[in-house]
């Protein structure tokens, strides 16, 4: 037995012998640089300006509701609609442009994308983080109900999508011209004094979008760009969202006897309808050709939205 204990208090010995000591850390060490965490974000701050702004779009937003727009059903039993009106809205919507000026009341083609449309979101350094959050996953999920409803090949992404083609900006008064003159020109045939509509807007503007077709089919769109105003509060925001991304599909136009929709400027509803999810499953449908007249899609356009109400027209 004493022999074994010696032998074991030999094999220690032999192994403290062995060993390195080890060296006191007397100071903290530096966290590797992968570890260390993301400087925290801060947004610039506002001007007098902007905040006023906010205060306005807050105020209105109020008014609507407390008047009962800003709907968020999508319609109900209080706004049914026939064949005939789906088809009249749809004329009046889709061959029409709401930012036509002296076109706005002449009838025109049949314009959507033939390509994937992939959503990018841009923020001006004055949107706060939490905003920029909100805003990104508000995108992204209404990209998911557009393919949904067009079968349409339509995502999102937030921050160097290559393939981006529908860049969606959240600015301020402060910063949108700069941040839309800056990254909208990377756009394939986009110049900045294609971005006037919706860089340069007027204080009852509080949001706008422009669609493009550079390539050799002028009814094919091939780029958009859509401005959103930050100052907006949340609701209005989502409502921008809905109703830009939507019309830069190719529901361009507004029409004051559409309804339940959000092409109306009335502001009863603010979220896409279903009426408005019908709309778009008919412009996207593949009996319909970019490029149609109004006259050539009209037998099509009455057959469709038959098939969408199952009823007489």
């Amino acid at each position: 037995m004493a022999a074994k204990l010696g032998a074991c208090f030999t094999c220690l010995a032999t192994l403290g012998a062995c060993l390195t000591p080890v060296e006191p850390v007397l100071t903290p060490k530096a966290r590797p640089a992968a570890l260390r965490p993301a400087p925290i974000q801060v947004a610039q701050a506002t001007s007098e300006k902007s905040a006023a702004l906010r205060s306005y779009l807050t105020s209105v937003q109020s008014s609507q509701l407390t008047q009962g727009l800003l709907r968020q059903d999508g319609g109900g039993p209080d706004t049914p609609f026939s064949a005939e009106m789906l088809a009249r809205n749809f004329k009046q919507i889709v061959f029409y442009n709401e930012y036509g000026g002296a076109a706005q009341g002449v009838s025109g083609k049949l314009r959507r994308w033939d390509a994937p449309v992939q959503f990018e979101v841009f923020f001006g350094p004055s949107v706060p983080p939490s905003q920029r959050a909100r805003d990104t996953q508000d995108v992204k999920d209404y990209a998911k109900r557009l393919a949904r409803a067009t079968g349409h090949p339509i995502s999102a992404n937030s921050g160097g999508a290559s393939r981006a083609n529908f860049l969606v900006f959240f600015v301020s008064e402060d910063d949108r011209a700069a941040t839309v003159n800056q990254i909208a020109t990377r756009l394939p045939g986009i110049t900045q004094a294609n971005l006037t509509a919706v860089r340069d807007l007027s204080r009852d503007i509080y949001c706008a979008v422009a669609a493009y077709a550079t390539g050799p089919d002028r009814s094919t769109y091939t780029a958009a760009v859509a401005v959103i105003r930050s100052e907006n509060p949340d609701l209005l925001r989502l409502s921008c969202i809905h109703e830009e991304l939507a019309q830069g599909l190719g529901l361009a136009n507004d029409s004051p006897a559409a309804r339940p929709s959000i092409f109306n400027d009335d502001d009863e509803f603010a979220l896409l309808t279903d009426h408005d999810e019908v709309l778009l499953k008919m412009l996207y449908d593949d009996r319909l050709k970019a490029g149609m007249t109004q006259p050539d899609a009209d037998p099509i356009v009455r057959m469709l939205a038959r098939e969408q109400t199952k009823g007489p027209l």
